[in-house]
């Protein structure tokens, strides 16, 4: 086994991955109970792992390695397969009511998704998949029972852990419950490799849930360098028709509580405080939907920008598509990640990959994904004079910004999905041979 701080295999060794073992990984299972690659990140339950499962699929599939996701559908007029991608096709799976499902409620629904999917995979010849990837810790629940009837490994990415975001608790916001504490457990106990984005990620694995250390493999998340390339800024602000000359601080996600868009909100006003004279130029640009416990009040974030006299300069944006994304990178002075906590942070990356300076907190994966002094620069804590600060440093800089700008493109140069496909394929091939090892013993 690799260490712990080897994010994976090199791009170029999938072709002797792929066919160790003695079984050929041609056909994987891929589970994403809980929300749909096609789902629009940014709003709902869509998010980063969105982005990861579809990017992900489409690097298996230039691989030679045909992939079906299985997903909850939530309308009735979905189709039960969709193409995404050559060798790549998204099965909807119905289970429960299409819509009015939270994802709290999905836990009673799981029989019923678990005997769809193999319902549907008996419709194929028998052997048809060679192995099982599992998001999230629904998902990980029908992918153990899948492992045991097709006789094939269990991967499994946890994305969040309950355990982790319990102790990171942003204020006001809702424990995860106990019963999805037991079933990541039970996941973790049974998968036969776990995919961890980050070291400490798989540090807390392994410290939190018990994880055996040889069945944990650190493999980063990606980045599309195809699309999130460096774009000119005055270009992306002429195009979303922001001032030429304003300082724009951008989020970009889901709005809810774990994400802490408030952070930036509050402190834009310890901006402002600390020198009025900034309003005119000062442009606080929200790119998302309500999310999560985000959902129980629609308006907090609206309803603080007027609290707080903000809504001058706060301009809420709906989810938007990543070519748009793009632009919104570009256009900012900086992006702000102020999570209390992130597995990874693909919006970190993305919005590096474009040149853009990250300000962030210092929390789980963000520390991997922004380089400190070099690409961004990383916050202890949440206090919004902290983040005050550092954006007066950028801001107020426009050498420091254009060196981070830099230090931002090659940060995120280390980061692709295929690297992460090639890397992937290791984990699911060791799986295989494990599990063949079991049952010889």
């Amino acid at each position: 086994m690799k260490p712990l701080d080897d994010p994976g295999t090199s791009p170029g060794e999938h072709q002797e991955a792929v066919t160790s073992g003695g079984r050929d990984i041609r056909r994987l299972a891929m589970i994403s109970l809980h929300t749909s690659p096609l789902d629009q990140p940014g709003t709902g339950d869509a998010g980063g792992m969105n982005v990861y499962v579809t990017e992900l699929a489409r690097r298996l599939a230039d691989r030679d390695v045909e992939v079906d996701i299985y997903t909850r559908a939530t309308a009735s007029s979905q189709p039960v397969d969709v193409p995404i991608a050559p060798g790549v096709h998204v099965r909807h799976i119905v289970s429960g009511p299409f819509e009015g499902l939270a994802k709290n409620d999905l836990p009673g629904q799981l029989c019923v998704f678990a005997r769809e999917v193999l319902r549907t995979e008996a419709q194929f010849e028998v052997g048809h998949y060679d192995a099982v990837h599992s998001h999230y810790w629904l998902s990980g629940q029908v992918g153990a029972l899948a492992r045991d009837r097709w006789g094939v490994p269990l991967v499994h990415t946890m994305h969040t852990m309950a355990k982790v975001k319990n102790d990171l608790l942003a204020e006001g916001d809702i424990p995860e419950p106990q019963v999805r504490v037991i079933g990541e457990e039970q996941v973790v106990a049974a998968a036969d490799m776990l995919i961890a984005n980050t070291v400490d990620e798989a540090k807390d694995l392994i410290n939190s849930y018990d994880a055996d250390p040889a069945r944990v493999e650190v493999v980063h998340p990606g980045v599309d360098l195809d699309v999130f390339r460096p774009v000119p800024m005055l270009d992306a602000r002429a195009r979303l028709g922001l001032p030429l000359d304003a300082d724009v601080l951008l989020f970009v996600g889901r709005i809810q509580p774990l994400k802490a868009p408030d952070i930036l909100l509050r402190a834009a006003d310890a901006l402002l405080r600390r020198d009025p004279t900034r309003r005119s130029r000062l442009v606080v640009a929200v790119v998302g939907g309500p999310s999560g416990t985000g959902l129980e009040h629609p308006t907090a974030l609206a309803d603080l920008a007027d609290a707080l006299g903000l809504s001058d300069v706060v301009h809420f944006v709906p989810p938007v598509h990543r070519d748009e994304l793009v632009d919104w990178y570009a256009a900012a002075t900086l992006v702000c990640v102020p999570s209390y906590n992130e597995s990874f942070g693909l919006v970190a990356v993305e919005a590096q990959a474009v040149g853009t300076p990250v300000v962030a907190a210092a929390v789980g994966g963000l520390t991997t994904a922004v380089a400190d002094g070099r690409s961004g620069m990383l916050v202890v804590g949440h206090a919004p004079e902290d983040y005050a600060r550092v954006f007066e440093k950028v801001i107020d800089a426009p050498g420091l910004r254009a060196a981070l700008s830099v230090g931002a493109i090659a940060q995120a140069a280390d980061f692709s999905w295929d690297r992460t496909a090639d890397a992937t394929l290791e984990v699911y091939t060791r799986a295989v041979d494990l599990m063949s090892a079991e049952v010889v013993r």
